[in-house]
C-alpha cells in the first residue's frame, strides 16, 4: 500500500480528522487483529530440537486479573520481575516471530514459553549470578509504542536468538495498551516508567556478575531509555561506566529534546548508535501528532543542517536503513525484522564490538556502505545498502 501522506490526504482535512485517518491506515498496514489470550502460558513439553531464550522481565505493567496474559497494558503499582523462558521453533525464519494461532501453541511450529516464574523485588541480583555468560554482558531491551506484553516477550526473544549474541537478556516492558489509538496513553506510560528503568540499569551496573551493559530501545521506548540515563546522570553525576552502549532503533524522539537530553547526560555517556529511515511511515504519523517536529528516527542526513550537527557530535553513530527492502511494511522495525540488520546487531553492536572498518573477504556479499563525514567505508558480510555516519570522535 502506498503511504505517501502528502499525496493521499486532502489539504482541507482538519488536523484531528487527519490523525484519525492516518491511525486507521497504520492499523490496516500493521494488521492489528487481536491475538488469542494465553499465548504465554507455559507448555508442558517443548520441542526436542527447539532453541530457547532465558530472559529476565522487569515490567511496570499491572498484573492481568484473568491470569492468562500475566501482565496487561495498564500501569502497575510497582516494578514486577519474572524469569521467562521462550522456546523458538526449529522451523523459525530469521526476522520473524512465528505466532501461534491459538493457545497452547505447537512448539514445533510456533513461539511458546516453557517457564514464567515470578521473582521477588530483590531477585534481580541472584538472576544476574545464575545467568552470567562468559562475557558477563547484559542486554536491556525497551520495546516501543503499540506493544502488548506477549509481543514484547516474543519479539525480544527473536532478536536475542537471531543476533546470536553472548549476553544475558533483560526485557523492560512498560504499560502499552497495544492499540494505535492509544498513542497519548502510551506516551504518558513511558514517562511513568523511566525511574523504574533507571533502577534496573543501576542494579545491573552494580552487580559483580555483570561487566558491561548495553541498552537497546525501539521507537517510543527510546524516550524511556534516554530519560532513564538522564535521570541517573543528573542524580549521580554520570552514567555508570559499565553502561557502554545505547542503541536507539527508529527512535520516536523530538530531535530538539534529544539534543538537550544528550547534553544533560554529559560527556561520560555510553556510545550511542541510532537506526534511522527516511521512509519510516510510523514516525511520519508521530511527527504529525507532535506538531510537525522531526523525529530522530526519521531524520534526513542529506540535509546539511542535520549532517553538520552529527559531525559535531561526539560518540554517536547513525545507520541509515532507508534503502532496505527486507523489513516490515512500515519500515519501523527493520532492526528486528531484517535478517541482515539483526546480523549486524549481533556481530558489531550488542556484543560491544565497534563496527569493523576493514572490509571482510568471503562469507557473503560485502555491505554496500558509504560512510559520510569523519567515517570510512565499512565492510561486513551483508548485501543490504546501509549508510553509516560517524559523528565526531569517541570519548
Amino acid at each position: 500500500m502506498n503511504f505517501e501522506l502528502e499525496a493521499r490526504l486532502p489539504q482541507t482535512t482538519k488536523p484531528w480528522r487527519t490523525i484519525v485517518l492516518v491511525m486507521a491506515m497504520i492499523a490496516t498496514l500493521t494488521g492489528c487483529a487481536s491475538r488469542p489470550e494465553g499465548l504465554l502460558v507455559p507448555i508442558a513439553t517443548p520441542a526436542a530440537d527447539a532453541s530457547k531464550v532465558d530472559m529476565l522481565v522487569a515490567t511496570t505493567r499491572a498484573p492481568d486479573a484473568k491470569g492468562k496474559d500475566f501482565f496487561n497494558g495498564e500501569r502497575g503499582d510497582s516494578l514486577s520481575l519474572a524469569n521467562v523462558v521462550v522456546s523458538i521453533p526449529p522451523v523459525h525464519v530469521k526476522g520473524n516471530v512465528e505466532w501461534p494461532p491459538r493457545a497452547p501453541g505447537d512448539p514445533e511450529r510456533y513461539f511458546t514459553t516453557t517457564a514464567m516464574d515470578t521473582l521477588a523485588p530483590s531477585g534481580a541480583r541472584q538472576w544476574f549470578k545464575d545467568h552470567k555468560t562468559r562475557s558477563r554482558r547484559v542486554l536491556i531491551f525497551v520495546h516501543g509504542f503499540n506493544t502488548p506484553f506477549d509481543a514484547s516477550v516474543f519479539r525480544f526473544a527473536q532478536i536475542v536468538h537471531d543476533s546470536g549474541s553472548n549476553v544475558a537478556p533483560i526485557l523492560f516492558s512498560w504499560p502499552s495498551r497495544g492499540s494505535v489509538l492509544a498513542y497519548n496513553y502510551d506516551r504518558e506510560s513511558a514517562n511513568f516508567s523511566r525511574s523504574d528503568l533507571a533502577s534496573m540499569i543501576e542494579a545491573a551496573a552494580s552487580s559483580p556478575d555483570v561487566s558491561d551493559v548495553t541498552i537497546m530501545a525501539h521507537s517510543m521506548g527510546s524516550w524511556v531509555a534516554v530519560e532513564a540515563l538522564r535521570d541517573i546522570a543528573l542524580k549521580r553525576g554520570r552514567v555508570p561506566a559499565k553502561v557502554s552502549n545505547l542503541i536507539l532503533a527508529s527512535p520516536d524522539l523530538d530531535i530538539d529534546v534529544f539534543r538537550k537530553q544528550v547534553r544533560e547526560i554529559g560527556p561520560k555517556r555510553p556510545h550511542i548508535t541510532v537506526f534511522i529511515s527516511t521512509n519510516d511511515r510510523a514516525l511520519r504519523v508521530s511527527r504529525l501528532i507532535s506538531g510537525q517536529v522531526t523525529r530522530v528516527g526519521a531524520v534526513d542526513l542529506s540535509q546539511e543542517q542535520y549532517l553538520t550537527q552529527l559531525q559535531q557530535a561526539d560518540n554517536i553513530t547513525v545507520l541509515d536503513l532507508s534503502a532496505l527492502q527486507d523489513g516490515d511494511r512500515l519500515n519501523h522495525s527493520q532492526f528486528a525484522t531484517s535478517p541482515e540488520v539483526v546480523q549486524l546487531l549481533g556481530e558489531g553492536l550488542i556484543d560491544g564490538n565497534t563496527l569493523d572498518a576493514t572490509p571482510r573477504i568471503g562469507g557473503g556479499d560485502q555491505l554496500a556502505a558509504g560512510a559520510v563525514g569523519t567515517g570510512q567505508v565499512i565492510g561486513s558480510v551483508l548485501s543490504a545498502p546501509v549508510l553509516i555516519f560517524q559523528g565526531g570522535g569517541r570519548n
